[in-house]
């Protein structure tokens, strides 16, 4: 059988093996051709394992003139010319966790590298003046302009992004290393940057004052990611076989594929968005898994998390002005340009008239992974216990039996120690809230959150349960809150009987007070 070939290029990052290798690859070079023709100095920000370097690498392939490696795609249509352009391609993707001195190291190593290839003697000395001399000495070597790629151009700098004093050290290093590309404009012909954020402070932005950012212009909404479209023409045969082999409908592949992996827009409007990273991963598994949050727990996010007081329930639900994409990272008094950027929250709607964006989470794999991560700040207990009990929970939802539910979360929040900061009433509301965002295998957890209240709406297959929640007062008090909203009511169009849960969680035991079920 041909279909069982199919080669994934998982973790493969370079345009050339990609296509010698005959491995599936989504035709983005009308992009590339695209970005190329229009402006001189372009940066594009898209969050981790979205296929950013595997672009710089297409970018590296065409500027050198490999036409071989364009055969039947879009690129080979388009160019005529393909001339051959020397290449300086810097991945900053090494530099993670570093200090000052192996920083300057690497800078010194990737030089040194591209001055034995032309031919230039190494020297010593800063990175900037090196690199200023590099492209002038290619430039009257070769005859013709180059082009330099730096990819990830802020890893060296996510990393302490929470720490003033050495971010301050590193920013500087960085700095300097990338001043080189205005004062050498005559020798360029064409410079690419590609990060996870905007780093505005870093001279790159200030003084590259020309730099084209794309990361929100609508043309290239799709550049990065696989699109529904991609997907459907270009991997149909990839969802037919999952289907086969979950013995599911090709319908409810799509349906699962999307719940869990699409959601991604970075303008507006803007095709539907998968992540690239899972979804080849889903399709060579056979199975759909946690795999773009799970190659990769992000600390700094955690920190920057604490380091705001911004809670789990506050992630997603959010607005925006076009502004706060711009803030730079480092005097950010807000967390929403970080959790964007890095793909946590992502553009779901935009109103024109007042200029603000929607942004929520975009899909069930993001919201387990952040849920997951954020638990251990809530819950002091084993993450087996809880995954257990989170499971056993689901089975009593689903059963549509939650008076056991709720005595079973009492009995286990009755037995687990107190984390720190439990004295606090949101604690518990936030706790509650991950809890159910937890069961989102079974249920989509609705949550709208002015400050200081969860509603919680769970949404089963046969049942809708609209939850109210207090903090040491009553049930009694909590169901009337609920009939006071009218909330039956505004659900009465999803179809579904409307169950009343009414909850009042007693702070003093730390665990649920009284409940109350109206059907």
């Amino acid at each position: 059988m041909e279909a069982l070939q199919r080669l994934y290029p998982i973790g493969i990052q370079t345009f050339s093996e990609i296509r010698e290798k005959n491995y599936l690859y989504i035709d983005k070079t009308e992009y590339v051709y695209r970005m190329t023709h229009f402006a001189k100095y372009v940066f594009l920000s898209r969050p981790r394992r979205f296929g950013k370097s595997l672009l710089a690498s297409t970018l590296h392939s065409y500027f050198s003139g490999r036409k071989d490696l364009f055969q039947g795609l879009a690129l080979e249509r388009l160019e005529k010319d393909w001339t051959e352009y020397p290449v300086l391609h810097f991945d900053m993707s090494m530099a993670k966790h570093v200090d000052k001195e192996r920083l300057e190291r690497l800078l010194d190593f990737m030089l040194s590298d591209y001055e034995r290839t032309f031919g230039l003697d190494t020297t010593a000395g800063d990175a900037n003046l090196r690199l200023t001399r590099l492209i002038k000495c290619v430039y009257e070597k070769t005859g013709r302009q180059v082009v330099v790629l730096i990819d990830e151009y802020d890893a060296p700098l996510l990393d302490v992004v929470h720490e003033k004093e050495n971010l301050g050290v590193l920013r500087n290093i960085m700095r300097n290393f990338y001043s080189p590309l205005k004062a050498c404009d005559p020798y360029l012909k064409y410079v690419f940057l590609t990060g996870i954020t905007k780093f505005s402070q870093l001279s790159i932005f200030s003084e590259l004052n020309n730099i084209k950012n794309i990361s929100m212009d609508e043309p290239y909404a799709a550049i990065c990611g696989i699109t529904e479209d991609e997907m459907l023409t270009q991997m149909q045969e990839d969802m037919g076989m999952l289907a086969t082999k979950l013995n599911i409908s090709s319908e409810e592949v799509l349906l699962k594929l999307k719940e869990n992996y699409d959601g991604y827009h970075f303008t507006y409007p803007s095709p539907d968005i998968y992540n690239p990273f899972s979804l080849l991963n889903a399709f060579a598994d056979g199975k759909f898994g946690s795999y773009w949050f799970g190659s990769g727990t992000p600390t700094y996010l955690i920190k920057m998390l604490e380091k705001f007081g911004v809670e789990p329930s506050e992630i997603g639900n959010n607005h925006a002005e076009v502004s706060a994409f711009d803030a730079p990272t480092e005097t950010m008094t807000d967390i929403i340009p970080l959790l964007y950027q890095s793909g946590y929250i992502t553009i779901k709607d935009y109103d024109e008239s007042i200029d603000l964006y929607t942004l929520d989470i975009p899909n069930k794999e993001v919201r387990l992974g952040l849920m997951k991560s954020l638990l251990p700040n809530y819950v002091a207990s084993k993450t087996r216990e809880t995954t257990t009990m989170v499971a056993y929970l689901s089975r009593d939802i689903r059963n549509d039996d939650m008076d056991s539910a709720l005595r079973r979360l009492q009995t286990f929040l009755s037995t687990i120690p107190y984390c720190d900061n439990t004295r606090y009433e949101g604690h518990y509301q936030q706790m509650f809230y991950i809890i159910f965002s937890l069961l989102g295998s079974f249920v989509d957890v609705e949550v709208r959150t002015p400050r200081g209240r969860v509603d919680v709406v769970l949404r089963t297959k046969t049942t809708l349960y609209v939850m109210e929640l207090k903090l040491d007062r009553t049930a009694d008090e909590a169901m009337e809150q609920i009939n006071l909203k009218n909330y039956p009511e505004r659900f009465a169009l999803c179809g579904l009987p409307v169950v009343k849960v009414a909850i009042n969680f007693d702070s003093e035991r730390g665990t649920i007070g009284d409940w109350m079920i109206e059907k």
